[in-house]
């Protein structure tokens, strides 16, 4: 996908106060358990067409809004994935704003769970 470098500055931006795990280290976060949640940020045809067993979705859209529903501890460490890495760093970058004390965008986000061996449902 081409993206403007508008967005991608403001990404990049993001990217510069966000924390990034790869998949691996989402996975071994989610299947430790305690206080974690995986985060859907796609839009909602994207989760519906496919998504990560057990990801809550909350679009990148309504995160700010939404959020404190699924999630109300602020030291719940959140992963969050959208297609490909860049939304969800938006979105992390909003959390932190927030107060949430340990979100993760996850690098490479949905198109790099198919290349695992990620548990997907529909």
């Amino acid at each position: 996908m081409s993206h403007s470098q508008k967005f991608l500055a403001i990404v990049e931006d993001a990217k510069s106060r966000v924390k990034e795990a790869n998949v691996e280290e989402t996975l071994e976060a989610i299947k430790a358990g305690g206080n974690v949640a995986l985060i859907d940020t796609r839009e909602e045809s994207e989760y519906a067409a496919g998504h990560v067993k057990g990801a809550i979705h909350v679009g990148k859209g309504v995160i700010e809004r939404d959020v404190e529903k699924h999630c109300p501890d602020d030291s719940t460490a959140l992963y969050l994935y959208c297609g490909g890495g860049f939304r969800s760093a938006l979105a992390a970058d909003a959390l932190q704003k927030m107060g949430y004390q340990n979100v993760y965008s996850v690098a490479g986000g949905w198109r790099a769970f198919l290349n695992t061996d990620a548990e997907l449902e529909k």
